[in-house]
């Protein structure tokens, strides 16, 4: 029988009121094995529950629970799935993993292709690695949106352009979620000379059949670093080409758009910036279920700093009548949408001088936000600098791909102020560390700089270069 050592139990919980301890190991609930945390959320939705429990001794106790439907049990497990990481059976030709150097951290050279995450944290999956088992458990749990890494929907391109024989026939997988209306997000990593052109006008022909239950689907150019010796030759896309593909993209969401009510298929922020072509406007990104993808990334930005920065142009215009130096601050707040306005007037009144770097695919994006916030607030210098990824070569030009090596070496050439703006989506999760391991404070003491972390939004891209939360 499966065992889950169990880490901690919360305190003041069902499992603390039985005496359940960390070190003891789940076996079981209402009488069935459990294979990972899905099974084990699925059962505890249950008003009454058996779950068996071995301690650390060794003895099997059996406890009998009531309680509220999907109220927790309090037990939380050593690991996270409850179960080991499911890593990639495929080789693809476009990974970039295999174009990364030697002597990284250990965890960036795993490759997932695990359902769980595909749901839990919206990893895209192959389904080559996807059992009919696992078929049905999605089903049955309704696990949903399963996000599909498609590439192509040829069967013997998929077989090549993945280097798995089974990756033609791992696409019928998906024919059972639409018939299942399992909701599912897809992705295509184009490659020139691959499957592009006619290939992909074909696969958007083949996937339009889903449509709804295929909600959306992002076109991603492959990445292309500098660490390719060995590996199938791949070129990146000119100009032309990007307006090539927008194109058969556009056809596409016109005909999704006039039959759905939905665009369907969306194009990466980088084809426009390739193309020289406009972004498109925010309602064509269908609530922005691709961003993690790099699908209106920079619309939603600029619309969100738009937004924001006429709220804090307001507040700081606003004309304030203190009665024995008290205002209505919650009428203020509502209207602003910002915590206090004499703090805001304090802040733009002082002023100050920052830099904020960027890959070079947004930075011109970043420095129009920051020329329209010195328009507005004068009393402001801010100045964008584009990074070269030396470090991964000139082919990657985005923001979350940039290293703290790269950044220092640039930024001491240039003559800087004493606080640089630093997007988080350049720090591995919850930490305060680069790809090539350099921290945060590794940057601060090679630059004699203070560091502030910006989030992914116009928002923090404001407040950052205020240096307080000033929004409710």
């Amino acid at each position: 029988m499966k065992k889950h050592e169990i880490k901690d139990v919360i305190k003041d919980s069902i499992a603390w009121e039985l005496g359940i301890a960390p070190g003891d190991f789940l076996l079981s609930v209402n009488g069935d094995e459990i294979e990972d945390i899905f099974d084990y959320q699925f059962l505890c939705q249950d008003a009454y529950l058996t779950i068996g429990v071995e301690d650390k001794n060794g003895q099997v106790k059996t406890f009998e629970i009531e309680k509220e439907e999907d109220e927790d049990t309090g037990l939380v497990f050593s690991e996270g799935l409850m179960d080991e990481y499911h890593s990639c059976c495929n080789k693809c030709i476009f990974c970039f993993i295999d174009q990364m150097p030697k002597g990284m951290r250990d965890t960036l050279y795993f490759k997932d292709d695990d359902l769980r995450l595909s749901f839990l944290q919206g990893n895209y999956v192959t389904l080559t690695n996807m059992s009919d088992h696992d078929v049905e458990r999605i089903i049955k749990y309704r696990l949903e949106p399963i996000n599909i890494s498609f590439q192509t929907t040829n069967p013997e391109l998929r077989c090549k352009m993945l280097t798995n024989r089974f990756a033609g026939d791992a696409l019928k997988k998906a024919d059972r979620f639409y018939e299942a209306s399992i909701t599912m997000n897809g992705q295509i990593v184009l490659c020139k000379g691959v499957n592009d052109g006619a290939e992909l006008e074909r696969s958007l022909s083949d996937l339009y059949k889903y449509v709804p239950v295929l909600e959306s689907l992002s076109v991603v150019p492959v990445g292309l670093s500098k660490y390719r010796d060995g590996l199938y030759p791949l070129e990146p896309f000119t100009k032309e080409d990007a307006i090539e593909v927008i194109a058969t993209i556009e056809k596409w969401q016109n005909k999704a758009y006039e039959e759905h009510g939905i665009h369907f298929v969306h194009a990466s922020d980088e084809w426009y910036i390739t193309a020289g072509k406009k972004l498109p406007e925010e309602d064509s990104y269908d609530g922005y279920l691709q961003i993690e993808n790099g699908v209106g990334m920079i619309r939603s930005m600029l619309t969100e700093y738009e937004i924001y920065s006429e709220l804090l142009e307001e507040a700081y215009n606003a004309k304030i009548n203190p009665i024995k130096g008290l205002f209505n601050k919650n009428a203020l707040q509502e209207e602003y949408g910002v915590k206090d306005i004499k703090r805001v007037k304090e802040l733009i009144d002082k002023g100050g001088s920052v830099m904020s770097v960027s890959g070079l695919i947004a930075a011109s994006y970043m420095q129009e936000m920051a020329d329209d916030f010195m328009k507005k607030f004068p009393n402001f210098n801010i100045k964008v600098v584009p990074i070269r990824n030396e470090f991964f070569g000139e082919n990657i030009t985005v923001t979350g791909l940039l290293t703290g090596q790269d950044i220092i070496n640039q930024i001491k050439e240039i003559e800087h102020p004493d606080v640089l703006l630093l997007p988080e989506n350049l720090l591995k999760a919850d930490t305060d560390i680069l790809l090539d391991d350099i921290t945060v404070s590794d940057i601060e003491s090679a630059l004699h700089l203070k560091c502030r972390i910006v989030k992914s939004n116009g928002m923090s891209f404001i407040e950052s270069i205020l240096g307080e939360t000033v929004y409710v």
